[in-house]
């Protein structure tokens, strides 16, 4: 029996139904996808794909986590709360040595401190608690110079910028998060999965590669020690990352690298709200803030991951987007933006890990339909 679609589009929005029912239809494995869109603030698109995923099927959305984390950290920039130009250690005192106390909050928020794990990495408990985490980091050697490079911190950005929030405002992120983004817009996108919603929530899922991925997967060699080090594969064991995305502790504290849990509706909203606010809410952002959190921070190669151009303040580029464009995507193929330009705040979740990994290529197709009618609009 083929994989079923369910859920509503808006008329005019039929385009982008039909590209989902494709992708799905031929992904050789179910997929568990949830697609969500809203255009100036009016949900358009809800749909989801699988065998055992609905609508309000909450799963962890890795790195998506990074979207929703920066965007508190933008918010206080906004307020004047935190000063990007000023360095770290002013906020941070334990943040020195190796050249860290010279190290700017611009810079550590795109990815630039060198601090992508400790030498001997983390363990699953470890690695879930930011608090330990920034603590542990703020004592490491970085494996660049702070400031002179940049690289993808996957698992430890969100405790190193969570330990500024922490000292500038005396609340964790996560606090923070829940009081100023998530309860006042209603998102369904968690940093710590609430007791109470333990019944909707279900297990990110592995990759089921075809065999001619498996051939290409062992043709690409050993990962690149950076990478290893960044993806704490260095650990001994090295961690699973559909393990950590499902162990209880990680739900539990929601790391605000990539412990989130959530729906692709709360992904979208989130970036609704961020952008052009959100059932009578205001919008998060001012334009001007958008402008600044969108622009490249980082030219150049990443030293940790193949990409060139990666990063803005915190989020990632979204080149086929738009150059106003930010968002972040997760590891098993999930994606969220916003795009003032068109108003489009799009959120995409997996619970089956995509291949090969990162943002999944159906988003691509899916994100060009999007664009597509709401240009036509």
């Amino acid at each position: 029996m083929g994989v079923t679609v369910d859920g509503t589009v808006a008329a005019g929005w039929e385009t982008v139904r039909e590209e989902f029912e494709d992708f799905v239809s031929r992904e050789p494995n179910s997929p568990e996808a949830q697609l969500a869109v809203r255009h100036h603030g009016r949900t358009v698109v809800d749909l989801w794909g699988g065998e055992d995923t609905d609508g309000d099927t909450l799963s962890g959305v890795f790195s998506i986590t990074k979207g929703a984390a920066h965007l508190v950290v933008a918010l206080l920039v906004q307020e004047g709360v935190l000063d990007l130009e000023r360095p770290v250690s002013t906020y941070w005192p334990e943040f020195t040595g190796h050249g860290k106390e010279r190290l700017t909050v611009r810079q550590l928020v795109a990815h630039g401190s060198g601090l992508i794990s400790s030498d001997e990495g983390f363990s699953y408990e470890e690695i879930a608690d930011d608090a330990f985490v920034a603590a542990r980091l703020a004592t490491q050697k970085p494996f660049w110079e702070p400031g002179t490079a940049y690289g993808y911190h996957a698992f430890v950005i969100g405790a190193l910028t969570g330990e500024l929030v922490r000292r500038a405002t005396g609340r964790s992120l996560q606090e923070v998060y829940e009081e100023r983004l998530r309860a006042p817009y209603g998102l369904d996108l968690y940093m710590g999965l609430p007791a109470g919603l333990e019944g909707r929530w279900k297990p990110v899922l592995e990759m089921l590669p075809t065999p001619a991925q498996v051939e290409l997967l062992a043709s690409g060699g050993p990962m690149p020690e950076m990478m290893r080090i960044a993806f704490n594969q260095h650990h001994e064991p090295p961690m699973d990352i559909v393990g950590y995305a499902n162990h209880p502790k990680v739900r539990a504290l929601g790391p605000a690298s990539a412990g989130g849990t959530g729906t692709a509706r709360g992904v979208a909203a989130l970036y609704a709200a961020a952008v052009g606010g959100l059932d009578g809410v205001a919008a998060l952002l001012k334009p001007e803030t958008v402008a600044e959190v969108a622009r490249l921070h980082t030219p150049g190669q990443d030293r940790v991951t193949p990409e060139q151009d990666h990063f803005a303040l915190g989020f990632e580029t979204q080149p086929a987007v738009g150059p106003e464009a930010f968002g972040h995507c997760g590891a098993a193929g999930g994606l969220g933006f916003a795009d003032p330009v068109t108003g489009i705040a799009y959120g995409y979740t997996r619970r089956r890990f995509g291949f090969p990994g990162g943002s999944a290529p159906e988003n691509g197709r899916l994100t060009a339909a999007v664009l597509e009618v709401a240009r036509g609009l």
